[in-house]
């Protein structure tokens, strides 16, 4: 173990030997070597950064939902959309039908979305707010958090009563720095009183739902107010959650009976819906992000051999000034394993010292990036161990050669040489 680390030290030093005695040569080596990590833990980092905050978007979700929609998630909506275009929209017998009859399914909820809407309170407005209106069960489904006050309550629900809970951006806009709890704010010309407001969802620009500008009413209240029919202006969502320890297939299975029977399908007749689940998503954001990392792979790839010739030419020449060393050690008993070792480490040095200056740029690149775009990108410990782990290896394929030429010279030659 002394030794070995001896050997280590020693290779250092004549490693920083290189650097400081030809600076200009050394730096051109190991460019390819910080370019190549670069370009490999840039495109990592920053796929690894979009696919989390896509992936905490998509969470809001749930993993034990089940979404009836009329085209499948995993498919391109570019290419397919006329395929399934004529089929028929969740609706709200659909709803009822699965409250009725399934067994597996915990909850579901019957939601429906339309286009931006101006609230008033006072001199204080906000434009654009996205309404939604939902049936009882959807706050448990997607388990949406109230900041402050509650959500509706099952009498309220029922009558359909003008009542409304804010985003936190909705909410904070309209009230500032008073509590608008209890008031009564102006939407489609009727006074709705405020009974609560959301959580924030924070800055993550892929939420699925933009909860923080929602204005949330109750189903029977929107369906007084626009027509809940009408395809080309309302978004429909049905979600159906799974009872705890039910699989998602047998779920899907009972439910594919269910809607099959309340439209009236023919036994040989396919479905005209799909049932989709955040792992289709998952699949489908794998195939994408690993095209890209590929793509990123690739680019470093070239740029680490070029790295990796020019480390070898480095230790080509390091050999060379040294074979007289080199006898003298052989000389003196030094084993064939010992010289191999020593030309080996000092090659992975070199390219370590590479990957970690191309390290410092993608974290110096990523901080910069992430003051101009709306989501945070950052360098993950796990990517700096590739970073270093593909170092370390570009370093042993560049040194082999020489440190094995090195290794077998003959010390009587290696002397007189």
């Amino acid at each position: 173990m002394g030794l070995f680390l001896k050997i280590i030290w020693e290779s250092f030093q004549q490693a920083l030997g290189s650097l400081v005695g030809n600076k200009l040569r050394t730096f051109l080596s190991l460019l390819g070597i910080t370019i190549g990590i670069f370009c490999i833990i840039t495109v990592k980092s920053a796929v690894d950064s979009l696919q989390a905050n896509i992936v905490n978007g998509f969470n809001e979700l749930g993993s034990d939902v089940i979404y009836l929609d009329k085209m499948p998630w995993n498919e391109d909506p570019g290419q397919n959309y006329w395929k399934y275009a004529k089929r028929p929209d969740p609706s709200i017998d659909d709803y009822v039908s699965i409250k009725k009859k399934s067994k597996l399914a915990e909850n579901t909820s019957y939601t429906i979305f339309t286009g931006g809407r101006t609230v008033k309170f006072l001199s204080s407005s906000v434009s654009n707010a996205f309404i939604m209106g939902s049936t009882q069960e959807y706050a448990n489904i997607q388990n949406i958090k109230v900041a402050e006050g509650r959500i509706f309550s099952q009498t309220e629900y029922e009558s359909g009563s003008n009542k409304v809970v804010l985003g936190y951006k909705v909410y904070n806009e309209l009230f500032k720095n008073v509590s608008g709890i209890g008031k009564e704010v102006k939407l489609f010309g009727q006074d709705f009183q405020v009974i609560g407001y959301l959580e924030s969802e924070g800055d993550n620009a892929f939420n699925f739902i933009n909860f923080d500008d929602v204005l949330w009413l109750n189903f029977n209240c929107i369906k007084k107010y626009i027509n809940v029919k009408d395809e080309s202006s309302v978004g429909r969502l049905l979600n159906i959650k799974a009872k705890p320890n039910v699989d998602l297939e047998d779920l899907k299975g009972e439910i594919t009976g269910i809607i099959r029977a309340e439209r009236r399908q023919k036994p040989l007749e396919k479905d005209n819906f799909a049932l989709n689940e955040l792992s289709m998503l998952s699949q489908v954001l794998d195939s994408v992000f690993g095209v890209l990392n590929l793509a990123g792979f690739v680019i470093g790839v070239f740029a680490l051999i070029v790295g990796m010739v020019s480390v070898a030419n480095i230790m080509f020449v390091s050999v060379k000034e040294r074979t007289n060393i080199i006898g003298i050690k052989k000389a003196l008993g030094a084993k064939r394993f010992v010289i191999l070792m020593e030309f080996l480490i000092e090659a992975i040095i070199l390219c370590v010292i590479g990957g970690i200056i191309g390290l410092i740029l993608v974290y110096i690149s990523l901080t910069l990036i992430s003051l101009v775009i709306p989501f945070k990108m950052s360098l993950s410990l796990f990517n700096v161990m590739i970073g270093v782990g593909t170092s370390i290896a570009v370093g042993i394929i560049a040194g082999i050669i020489p440190a094995s030429q090195a290794s077998g010279m003959d010390p009587v030659e290696a002397i007189r040489a």
